[in-house]
């Protein structure tokens, strides 16, 4: 143990430090989600953001469509 640090402990109780979180790892897009084949031709399933330009898929939510990049949203018609 560090010894500036072994002091610290012994006045304080033996506290021990707290665990570093660790960073969530990143989400895999599978390429299937974002693109489907209808009559042989290979379709976007979402749409790009009119912000961020072509590369920048869109989000497609229950109420809305949103870039999750620059936060660019449209909300969708109601259908009743």
């Amino acid at each position: 143990m560090n010894t500036q640090r072994s002091w610290v402990f012994k006045a304080l109780g033996d506290i021990r430090m707290a665990k570093k979180p660790r960073p969530k790892p990143k989400k895999v897009v599978k390429i299937a989600g974002i693109y489907g084949v209808a009559s042989g031709e290979i379709k976007r399933k979402n749409r790009f953001c009119p912000k961020c330009g072509v590369g920048v898929f869109m989000a497609n939510h229950a109420n809305r469509i949103a870039c999750g990049r620059c936060g660019y949203s449209e909300m969708k018609k109601p259908t009743s």
